[in-house]
């Protein structure tokens, strides 16, 4: 029995990676909150990955990393004249520069975090697997996106550095999805109209369930992917390379 860390497995796509990989996987969830699900194969710690100390875990053949953020802001265009400086418009200039360390704190110090502390663990393993989570809008370009997709092109440019750093003994791959129904994009989806118009957005006229999304997780923790590392797997929906 394979021993997966899953880092923010309380909620949305984590806990779904958590209970698909429960009935035949050792899981150690690692998250703020606990989650409302009890398996005989399933060990909690409360812990914030960016303020807290991660556990030490003997034994880890896969790491999935699942806290991420989705901070839609515009970057209004701020002037300031000669030594004429209003306070509230360094204000605003400090909470945008807060808006864009909180979301590559997250996103990317926190993966890098878990890495540091579990890959010399996971070398031991036989076939060590690591999973992050990107964004379709590193590649897509979306209007009030800079600072998430700023962040999740970090994390796709550790993916990369990581594959290589690591072969041939870890992998590490990304899967970059679209909308998807959690908690973290409620925002999105709050009403009739809004659901619509992302899934009339999508070529396949549908957005992600966390439950696809947790699929496409165990999928490259699994052997099954043995051949492939460095990658970012783009589940869009089609709404990337397709124009309709």
């Amino acid at each position: 029995m394979k021993t997966i860390v899953v880092i923010g497995g309380s909620k949305g796509i984590g806990l779904s990676i958590v209970k698909l990989l429960t009935p035949s996987h050792k899981v150690i969830s690692i998250s703020r909150s606990v989650s409302n699900i009890e398996h005989e194969n399933l060990t909690h710690y409360s812990v914030d990955v960016l303020s807290g100390e991660l556990p030490d875990i003997s034994e880890v053949d896969g790491l999935v990393y699942c806290p991420g953020s989705i901070n839609l802001k515009p970057i209004s265009r701020l002037k300031i004249e000669d030594f004429n400086i209003d306070f509230k418009i360094i204000l605003k200039i400090i909470l945008k520069i807060e808006d864009f360390k909180n979301d590559f704190e997250i996103n990317v110090i926190g993966a890098v975090k878990a890495i540091q502390k579990y890959a010399r663990v996971m070398k031991d393993s036989q076939h060590p697997s690591i999973v992050l989570f990107s964004t379709v809008a590193v590649k897509l370009g979306m209007p009030f996106h800079a600072s998430i997709a700023t962040a999740k092109a970090g994390v796709e440019g550790l993916v990369k550095s990581l594959g290589a750093e690591f072969a041939p003994k870890i992998r590490i791959n990304a899967i970059a999805p679209t909308v998807t129904d959690t908690e973290l994009a409620a925002k999105l989806l709050r009403n009739e109209r809004m659901i619509e118009n992302i899934t009339e957005r999508h070529p396949l006229k549908k957005f992600l369930s966390p439950d696809e999304v947790a699929e496409m997780a165990l999928f490259l923790l699994s052997h099954k992917t043995a051949s492939m590392s460095g990658q970012i797997l783009e589940m869009d929906c089609g709404i990337v390379n397709f124009k309709i």
